[in-house]
């Protein structure tokens, strides 16, 4: 609805009186048509003036029917929701919801708002709060069928119900019902601007991760190649990318360290470009502060030499190796140092080691070699005495030489986090044997990901075990940061043939829970990786959950400074809300103030004894665009986007509508089962029972032939996954 104000100040937050000369308008319009001698008109006359009446009257209906709506949005939104195969795909925009373009005018009626005068436009009305008041005495007896059928008809949120609970999304509706008189719009972001990379902020249970399920599927259905990155473990959001993969007949790669059985594999140290990078992705995960920055750095040493010498037999590294040899060195270095001399040592070495060998007394060995393999101790006083020197084979001998007891001292901290990565079942997930035919679960990696245009899930069960999601997320990041180089160099098409070939593909890369994954492998990627089509959208809750992570407050500020588009949802830290509000600027607003006086009269000639003045002045004001408080007060589902070079938007995200589909195989009904119990989604976010797993029990339940004669209704309508969230419930 256009709402057109041409006065200095706009009066919303009053009586629509326009409805009254409406009504009276068209009664005389009907007078003048049924009754025309009363009002003393000829028949052409007055059928003439009745038009007049009823189109003025109809214009002024509209007036008052804008003021009227206006006050109802105030206080409950009208509802808004769309199923998944409704969300609208662009190859130009990225759909972010409905909403409006904020400006100074839509400052100044939520300043009005606050006037305690215009109280009353922003409550419930009586009859409302009587109806709550009934409910809360009546509770005690809902035991009684007819008191619990009375407070099921007042809690009802029909649309035929008048007192309708408001719904279960807090905050303050008149943020955005300041801009219903214009209408809202789709807010759609450029495509173009999302290589700029795009940082969510919003407390937990404000819809984060809804608007996840958005922008995933639209970057599915688009055709990017898509990686989210959900530590907690998501079930609504693994089904999310499962569907809208096989919709778009994507492959699809779910990566889940809580589900080891029906997970893909991956070695996240085992495919990278410099042989220094796998070290790097391991040791990233160990404390930097104080004293453990020495012992982070001879852990990386050590791994790094071990790398080295397993790579150069011919082996792909990966966790379990490393923590094989970090115990016991002495089989990589005979395995190493043999095939090493073998191809650079002097002609007759092999007979001055047996020699050593031969004559070699443990007694006269030093202490740190008392224990040491034979084989070992003969080996490394054939390279001092042949005066061999490779660094690999130094490095290792140089571990060789330490006491056993001090060598596991100074790699204590890379030990547990190696016995953490290779314990369980997750094992087979990050360490994955290449060889075992028997196992069917596939393994990837992120440049074959790239090239199949496939959509991958990484569900890092954080909640289980904060250490190995970090270590496994932080590894992922660093390869993907690697990935991105080698594409910048040679491209996706690198080393297959000309005429499969294939050109420079978009990478959106979803990182949910962005605190539990950032790290100094993050920095490059957001800072330099977009030339090669990495995308980054991160979600979190605050700014100081990324500088708590990083461990500098320089370091976080860098990571800020790269991310070119914010969406804000409800924050509880002002500092966080300060990244919004400090870059938006001042607008001036109008106040009315009311103004009275009386004065006496000094001249005692004059019939006047005193004068009176009543006004209203207009005085104009600066504030601030949006203030902390707005952002604290934002409805769950509701957002502010800064996006378009600092454009300011005020949106609202569409809810989640249920789909039928039941194309889902009985194992994913299992891990999703598992999940829902795992993970419990919030009051009001989550609350019915999700349809995949209705669909799911019911196919389980039923025959073989049965499922297979099911009819394919995977994109039946189905009734609301969240009743009323974050948009009013009726309208």
């Amino acid at each position: 609805m256009i709402f057109k104000n041409e006065y200095p100040v706009e009066a919303l937050l009053r009586s629509p009186v326009e409805l009254v000369s409406a009504m009276t308008a068209w009664v005389l319009a009907i007078i003048a048509l049924t009754m025309p001698s009363v009002i003393m008109m000829t028949n052409s006359v007055a059928y003439a003036s009745a038009a007049a009446l009823f189109l003025f009257g109809l214009r002024r209906f509209r007036q008052g029917y804008a003021v009227w709506s206006y006050h109802r949005h105030l206080v409950r939104l009208p509802y808004y929701g769309l199923r998944p195969r409704q969300i609208p795909v662009s190859k130009r925009f990225l759909f972010l919801g409905l909403g409006f373009k904020w400006t100074q005018k839509h400052t100044q009626r939520l300043m009005d708002t606050m006037d305690p005068t215009n109280q009353a436009f922003i409550t419930p009305n009586a009859f409302y709060r009587a109806a709550r008041w009934v409910e809360f005495k009546l509770d005690p007896f809902s035991r009684f069928r007819a008191v619990m059928f009375a407070i099921s008809l007042l809690s009802s949120s029909s649309r035929y119900n008048p007192v309708a609970p408001l719904p279960p999304v807090g905050g303050n509706p008149a943020i955005h019902a300041v801009g219903m008189p214009e209408g809202e719009d789709p807010i759609r972001l450029p495509i173009g601007e999302r290589v700029g990379h795009t940082l969510v902020l919003g407390t937990t249970r404000v819809g984060k991760t809804r608007l996840a399920e958005i922008l995933i599927t639209q970057d599915i259905r688009r055709g990017d190649v898509v990686v989210v990155m959900d530590p907690k473990g998501d079930a609504d959001l693994l089904m999310r990318c499962k569907m809208e993969a096989e919709r778009a007949g994507r492959p699809f790669f779910a990566f889940h360290l809580g589900f080891p059985e029906i997970s893909a594999r991956y070695n996240g140290i085992g495919n990278f470009a410099k042989i220094t990078e796998p070290a790097g992705r391991l040791t990233d995960a160990l404390p930097s502060e104080g004293n453990s920055a020495a012992f982070k750095e001879f852990g990386w040493r050590f791994a790094n030499i071990i790398i080295q010498a397993d790579v150069a037999l011919g082996n792909k590294p990966h966790y379990q190796s490393i923590r094989r040899y970090i115990n016991n060195i002495e089989p990589l270095l005979m395995a190493y140092g043999k095939k090493i001399l073998q191809q650079k040592g002097p002609e007759g070495w092999h007979s001055v080691y047996n020699q050593i060998m031969n004559n070699l007394d443990p007694k006269t060995l030093p202490f740190a070699l008392k224990d040491r393999n034979p084989e070992g101790v003969a080996l490394l006083k054939l390279i001092e005495q042949i005066d061999f020197y490779d660094p690999v084979l130094d490095g290792l001998l140089s571990a060789f030489k330490y006491d056993r007891t001090y060598f596991d001292k100074i790699v204590s901290s890379l030990g547990p986090l190696l016995e953490k990565l290779t314990t369980g079942r997750v094992a087979e997930l990050i360490a994955p044997d290449y060889d075992d035919i028997e196992d069917k679960r596939p393994i990837f990696d992120w440049m074959s990901v790239i090239r199949q245009n496939a959509v991958v899930y990484v569900g890092l069960d954080a909640l289980s075990d904060s250490t190995v999601a970090s270590a496994v997320g932080a590894s992922m990041f660093a390869d993907l940061t690697s990935v991105s180089g080698f594409i910048y160099k040679h491209g996706i098409g690198f080393g297959l043939p000309a005429d499969i070939a294939t050109g420079q593909r978009k990478v959106s890369i979803h990182a949910d829970e962005f605190n539990e994954l950032v790290g100094d492998q993050f920095i490059p990627m957001i800072n330099k990786a977009g030339g090669s089509g990495y995308q980054v959208t991160a979600y979190t809750q605050t700014i100081s959950d990324i500088e708590a992570r990083i461990g500098s407050k320089a370091k976080s500020g860098q990571i800020q400074g790269n991310f070119n588009n914010l969406i804000m949802m409800r924050v509880k830290e002002p500092m966080t809300a300060e990244v919004l509000t400090n870059q938006l600027p001042m607008v001036k607003i109008n106040e009315l103030m009311q103004v009275s006086g009386v004065g006496d009269s000094s001249d005692p000639g004059s019939g006047v004894d005193f004068t009176s003045k009543n006004e209203d002045r207009l005085s104009t004001r600066e504030v601030a665009m949006i203030g902390v408080h707005d952002i604290i007060k934002l409805p769950k589902g509701q957002a502010f986007a800064l996006i378009e070079g600092g454009q300011l938007y005020k949106l609202r995200v569409p809810m989640p509508e249920k789909e039928d589909d039941p194309n889902i195989t009985t194992d994913w009904s299992m891990a999703l089962t598992q999940m829902k119990a795992k993970y419990k989604t919030g009051s009001g976010l989550m609350s019915k029972d999700n349809i995949w797993l209705d669909m799911m029990t019911e196919m389980e339940r039923a025959t073989p032939k049965a499922a297979e004669d099911a009819p394919d209704n995977r994109f039946a309508g189905g009734s609301s996954t969240i009743e009323g969230l974050n948009h009013g419930g009726h309208d």
